[in-house]
């Protein structure tokens, strides 16, 4: 059965009757995320795409609080009439999982922690909410955090829920902070560099006072993914730079003053890349398992190496490589070799229960995470096995 809340207080009764029964809830917004996570047993339907609409915008304050049901591209449009933005971009993962473009809620893509490209510049999706509202596992209504970005009311609960894909509750309500949108963008290709060189120049444009929004290696066996590079030789280092065209025009020649002698060439238009990097889109005809691999970014060259992927590409400087292919046990030990840690991005309903989607969790680790789930959620009702077996 499906239940569709149109406000907090219908979600409310709802989930204190499903208490009372020991009743589960799959959450959804548009079920664009299905196929992220473990696969969902529960006995219900929890349905929020109908908790939906901007209740509060504050451009001279950037600020926007939202219902977790509203679709992204909603925000983004009453955002670009005020020339603003989300700053973390969110990633858009409708074409790996085969469901509508632009049908993202704000809810599902704080629960996925779904940053894009922007990410290395503005911070993580966690780093953009300021507070939200939720609903427990007794169904009570909270709130957690508030409306400044330097909060000191208690436990930082709002980077707790990002990326806990709903299994500490649903959320009702959220706030975001902002950041201006550039008038202008240029994207440049330094073309013809082996992952080694390309990641360092990548390195040393973050460190330098460029300020980019995008950071992103394209190898030579995934140039044919995207249109408009043309021949890249071994491989690609591409760049994002923001600003008004004075500026970003001064900003272009610094960063040929940083590149030995190599040439970055001015890509057409904003061209889009890093939007399409962000959305895993060019894995989205593949037929073997897709992961993320996160790494210090001085690990890319290393890591990428050593899992030898078949199609493989970088996002966030090197610190986020998406993978086609290979073992569950070997990414993880990998990844956590280099540092770092991985996540299954996609895979067959069979594979997802069988193998760890998430990083395996320490004991200790996993000991705070039922505590947690615990405090939220005792009775298991929301997305009961989603990150992990019991949880």
């Amino acid at each position: 059965m499906t239940f569709s809340p149109q406000n907090e207080n219908e979600l409310t009764d709802i989930v204190r009757a499903a208490a009372s029964d020991r009743r589960t809830f799959e959450i959804v917004g548009h079920g664009t995320k299905r196929g992220l996570g473990r696969p969902v047993e529960a006995d219900e339907t929890l349905d929020l795409s109908g908790l939906a609409g901007i209740v509060r915008y504050e451009p001279d304050e950037l600020i926007i609080t939202a219902r977790a049901g509203t679709p992204v591209t909603e925000i983004e449009a009453a955002l670009a009439e005020k020339k603003q933005r989300v700053g973390f971009e969110p990633a858009d993962w409708s074409a790996l999982y085969g469901t509508p473009a632009g049908a993202s809620t704000i809810g599902g893509v704080l629960s996925a922690n779904a940053s894009g490209s922007a990410r290395l510049r503005y911070g993580a999706a966690r780093d953009h909410l300021l507070g939200f509202r939720a609903i427990n596992g007794q169904g009570a209504p909270y709130n957690a955090g508030g409306r400044v970005v330097k909060n000191v009311t208690g436990f930082d609960l709002p980077k707790l829920v990002c990326g806990a894909m709903g299994t500490l509750g649903p959320l009702t309500e959220v706030t975001l902070r902002l950041v201006p949108r550039a008038s202008d963008t240029a994207t440049l290709a330094i073309k013809d560099v082996e992952p080694e060189t390309g990641f360092a120049f990548l390195r040393r444009i973050w460190s330098s006072p460029l300020e980019p929004t995008g950071l992103a290696y394209v190898p030579k066996i995934a140039a044919g993914a995207f249109a408009g590079l043309g021949d890249i030789g071994e491989g690609a280092a591409l760049i994002r730079i923001d600003g008004a065209a004075g500026p970003l025009a001064d900003k272009i020649g610094l960063l040929k003053t940083l590149l030995d002698g190599r040439e970055a060439a001015l890509l057409p238009g904003t061209n889009g890349i890093f939007a399409r990097i962000a959305s895993g889109e060019a894995f989205a005809v593949r037929t073997d398992d897709i992961w993320r691999v996160f790494v210090p970014p001085a690990a890319a060259a290393a890591c990428a190496r050593e899992l030898a992927a078949p199609f493989w590409l970088a996002d966030w400087a090197g610190g986020a490589l998406w993978i086609a292919g290979g073992q569950a046990d070997e990414i993880h030990t990998v990844a956590q070799g280099f540092g770092g840690h991985a996540m299954l991005m996609r895979a067959a309903v069979e594979t997802r229960m069988h193998v760890s989607v998430f990083p395996p969790e320490e004991p200790a680790r996993a000991a705070l995470t039922h505590r947690v789930k615990d405090a939220f959620d005792p009775q298991r009702l929301f997305n009961p096995g989603r990150m992990f077996e019991g949880m």
